[in-house]
């Protein structure tokens, strides 16, 4: 498991190599459909498509799209009852009680936007358009057009129930000083999902700009949680394939899709020293899924079933 760890750990160090390394070319060669935009912005044309290893089968369901606008500096998993920066805002999705006092414990009995009764929570980055009076922390928040949940099942085999209240996360809040490793790929455009940039993507005029927001999916079957809040849930090998000692839960998959004009400058909310850095996207949740839900997504997928 080590061993794959830092496979997964160089793998993602080399992609994030290469994008900073396309970026320069992108710039120098005029490739950006905006130029003026800068280097932390990529044509989808310049995207590689990214692999899917996902098995057969899927659970989708709805959650709303936070227009009601559940928002704060809060983060539930990582700092409970803590109040985070001003200029580091999430949007939360599901369960209906989150607020920065919350603990995860609390959340039980919260309530739900989501329409089959979860009540877990799901949250991330606001993202914000940039005008140029907007200062360096500024900018409407964007509320996303859609938001898509689903469960995938596992390539290699069987999938069990994900525990009551345990936590997931991708991406890293700190992949700018933190080097990158953990940096997820999650910037698509709607008219080409499968190609997956670290990059903000610039979309062709009447196409949105997508967050997808891939979760591991192998768990060490003991915690909820560990102190990292990653190595009890860790992501499966090339292939679909779980690590020895985890087992493969549900993956879930979030997609969140914005109207952004082509040539509008936009980004995340970050911490200081993140630069406002699309590596730095990230998503997180808490489990709060009905136990009989949960056996019915399990049933579902392992099955091969399309449900909904």
């Amino acid at each position: 498991m080590a061993y794959a760890a830092r496979g997964r750990r160089r793998a993602a160090a080399w992609a994030l190599a290469i994008e900073l390394l396309l970026a320069g070319v992108a710039i120098a060669a005029g490739m950006l459909r905006r130029p003026g935009l800068g280097a932390d912005y990529v044509d989808i044309d310049q995207v590689a498509a990214v692999s899917e290893d996902a098995g057969p089968g899927s659970y989708t369901w709805d959650c709303g799209r936070n227009a009601d606008g559940h928002r704060n500096t809060g983060n539930v998993v990582v700092t409970p009852g803590r109040t985070g920066p001003v200029h580091h805002l999430h949007d939360y999705l599901g369960n209906l009680s989150v607020e920065i006092s919350s603990t995860v414990p609390s959340l039980v009995g919260g309530g739900t936007t989501c329409a089959n009764g979860d009540e877990s929570t799901y949250y991330w980055p606001v993202l914000r358009t940039v005008g140029p009076d907007d200062g360096p922390h500024g900018g409407a928040v964007q509320v996303a057009a859609s938001v898509s949940f689903a469960f995938l099942g596992n390539a290699r085999g069987p999938v069990v129930e994900m525990p009551r209240l345990l936590r997931g996360a991708a991406g890293d809040a700190y992949a700018v000083t933190n080097g990158g490793a953990r940096a997820a790929a999650v910037w698509s455009c709607s008219g080409s999902p499968e190609r997956r940039a670290l990059r903000y993507v610039v979309c062709p005029r009447g196409e949105q700009v997508l967050r997808v927001f891939d979760f591991p999916s192998c768990w060490d079957g003991r915690r909820v949680d560990s102190d990292d809040h990653r190595r009890h849930l860790v992501f499966p090998a090339p292939g679909g394939g779980c690590p020895i000692s985890t087992f493969a839960v549900p993956r879930l998959r979030i997609v969140a899709a914005y109207d952004i004009a082509p040539g509008t400058r936009y980004r995340i909310d970050s911490f200081d020293a993140q630069r406002h850095s699309p590596l730095t996207d990230h998503a997180l949740f808490v489990n709060l899924m009905p136990n009989a839900l949960m056996r019915e997504v399990v049933r579902c997928l392992n099955a091969g079933r399309d449900c909904q």
